[in-house]
């Protein structure tokens, strides 16, 4: 994959990473008696479960500020309170700011919006014309995203990150409250123009 970088700004920084983490959130007996009776929350945490994850972005003004995104997902199924099996999947796009710290480290803060999309397996498979065939049928809820982290330069170019999300889910009635937080340590690379 090709990426093109021109401007006229100065110099530039695209990043890319892969990443490995768990998940926290609100405990199941968050949920209360009357959120459980309204249909507002469930008894059930989302937190647990390794979550593989791809994030790159873009820094393009005054050095350090630029845009990003990324997705991450549970590796492999759960089962809710119900027995249906289901798998979350988180992605948002944000505001990235990314001052140095030093020649070897960088900070990296992010906020911006995105969505959680559950995913529950039925077993039997449905098709639409557009669509195509599935096993699923999904459950999809607006976020705000806000994260930190470091990335530490162990070797030229790439790095190492340890990073910490947190996700405020909207309308999030399949668990037991709005907060999803992720931990996360990420590997990447930075491809740097200096124009």
């Amino acid at each position: 994959m090709l990426f093109a970088i021109t401007s006229t700004a100065g110099a530039q920084q695209f990043d890319i990473a892969f990443g490995y983490g768990t998940l926290g959130g609100n405990a199941a007996g968050d949920a209360t008696l009357t959120d459980i009776l309204n249909g507002n929350h469930q008894a059930q945490s989302i937190a647990g479960g390794g979550y593989p994850s791809f994030s790159g972005d873009f820094l393009f003004f005054k050095k350090y500020i630029g845009v990003g995104g990324e997705v991450t997902w549970r590796a492999h199924q759960n089962v809710d309170i119900f027995g249906q099996p289901y798998r979350p999947i988180l992605y948002d796009f944000n505001g990235v700011f990314a001052p140095p710290i030093g020649k070897r480290a960088q900070a990296e803060f992010q906020a911006g919006i995105g969505a959680q999309s559950l995913r529950f397996y039925q077993g039997f498979f449905t098709c639409g014309f557009i669509t195509g065939c599935t096993d699923y049928v999904s459950s999809n809820h607006f976020l705000t995203h806000f994260s930190g982290g470091l990335r530490l330069y162990a070797y030229h170019n790439f790095f190492i990150r340890p990073e910490y999300h947190l996700y405020l889910v909207h309308n999030n009635f399949e668990f037991s409250g709005p907060r999803v937080t992720r931990y996360t340590v990420s590997i990447g690379y930075s491809l740097r123009n200096t124009m």
